[in-house]
């Protein structure tokens, strides 16, 4: 028997109750009702992501800040250094919803994006 995690599945309304199971060879998931859950426990045992939503400061703008975030989950070991980042950003207005700001942020494979217009 190898490592045993229980993991609620956020991919869709459901919420399944996951019990995933590594062992040596492979990683076991059941509780699931779709194929997503199979993706989502695996993603989690192995290399848990998050997307990161987050607001930045606008210059010159109707309002002083607008709200990003990324395109893509980035490893949660790195959500804090992504953070930094993403705090020391700094936008003139104006910018529209989808500009990318930053590609690959901190090397994650995730781009910064603005989702909403500036």
């Amino acid at each position: 028997m190898g490592e045993i995690k229980k993991y609620t599945c956020v991919v869709c309304p459901k919420g399944c109750s996951l019990l995933v199971e590594k062992t040596k060879d492979e990683i076991i998931v059941t509780g699931q009702k779709c194929p997503r859950g199979v993706v989502y426990g695996k993603t989690e045992m192995t290399d848990p992501r998050r997307v990161i939503t987050s607001t930045v400061a606008v210059a010159g703008g109707k309002e002083p800040i607008t709200s990003v975030k990324t395109t893509a989950g980035v490893p949660k070991a790195q959500i804090f250094d992504v953070m930094s980042t993403i705090n020391s950003v700094h936008l003139k207005s104006p910018c529209k919803r989808g500009d990318v700001i930053i590609k690959n942020i901190n090397g994650t494979g995730a781009d910064l994006v603005v989702t909403r217009s500036c």
